[in-house]
């Protein structure tokens, strides 16, 4: 299993590999600082030690996960790629929607901010 990130994302082909290491950007854009582990066997992004965001590789596709509340736009962004109440699926043969993995991010985020004391 692996340990860190890198070496999650390098155990894939160089396609997912590629998609991955996007998807990783994009995230850390949203959330600067953030903090990276192996949780679950997979990618975790971490906000004061918990775990905000997890993204995953398979053969067909890359999810993130969990889904965050969100607004309207936000809700008709994401609908396209709900495969479960907590899980988006973004498949490897459409071009992938960074913006929006950037943009549920930031939406987790701001959820955690909301949400604390």
């Amino acid at each position: 299993m692996p340990e860190t990130i890198e070496e999650y994302i390098a155990s894939f082909p160089p396609d997912v590999r590629t998609v991955l290491e996007e998807a990783r950007r994009a995230i850390r854009a949203a959330v600067p600082g953030a903090g990276e582990t192996i949780s679950y066997g997979i990618a975790s992004f971490t906000v004061g030690g918990r775990h905000l965001v997890y993204l995953a590789g398979w053969k067909r596709h890359i999810s993130v996960y969990p889904v965050p509340e969100g607004d309207d736009a936000l809700e008709a962004a994401i609908a396209p790629y709900r495969a479960a109440k907590g899980t988006l699926k973004f498949p490897l043969n459409k071009p992938v929607p960074y913006d929006l993995i950037e943009r549920v991010a930031a939406r987790l985020l701001a959820q955690r901010e909301e949400a604390a004391p």
